[in-house]
């Protein structure tokens, strides 16, 4: 089971016992809202990508959607997410719990700028009905992500974040 690897993972750093389960569904921007109640974009969503062969994480805010010519720019292809059975068998979470923690070998991970606006975000933690709150430098800590970028849109509208 993911959330196991993921609580696996969070062991190492002593932080297992923040993942939070529910007894709900949070696999979803707005299911995940609902169950932490809080405002959708601050949800850290994990969307799973193949780039020249390879699978990456982009973890945005929830309220971003991926802009296709930012991602164009920054990654050199069109923006093209994993399958649900692609997703779990390339990163290692189903869909629905897909974070960036205790993922699959070779998996790049980038955190999207519109994360930047929060002191701390919910990403999923490998099941479809859990999270953990993390701080941005946590969330840069535990992710070991590669870099940041900005290819997302429709954030900056502020509606209410």
């Amino acid at each position: 089971m993911s959330i196991e690897k993921v609580r696996g993972f969070f062991a190492q750093y002593g932080i297992e016992n923040r993942i939070l389960e529910f007894p709900v569904s949070s696999a979803t921007v707005e299911l995940a809202a609902q169950a932490l109640h809080c405002a959708p974009c601050r949800i850290a969503k994990t969307l799973s990508f193949g780039v020249n062969g390879a699978p990456i994480l982009i973890v945005t805010a929830g309220d971003a959607k991926v802009d296709n010519a930012k991602f164009k720019a920054r990654f050199g292809v069109k923006a093209k997410m994993l399958s649900h059975d692609d997703a779990a068998t390339f990163i290692g979470h189903a869909v629905g719990g897909v974070c960036p923690f205790a993922v699959k070998e070779g998996v790049a991970v980038y955190l999207d700028v519109s994360l930047k606006r929060f002191e701390t975000v919910f990403p999923a933690a490998g099941s479809s009905n859990s999270a953990i709150e993390l701080t941005i430098p946590e969330l840069e800590t535990y992710s070991g992500f590669a870099d940041w970028v900005d290819v997302c849109k429709a954030w900056q509208d502020d509606k209410g974040c």
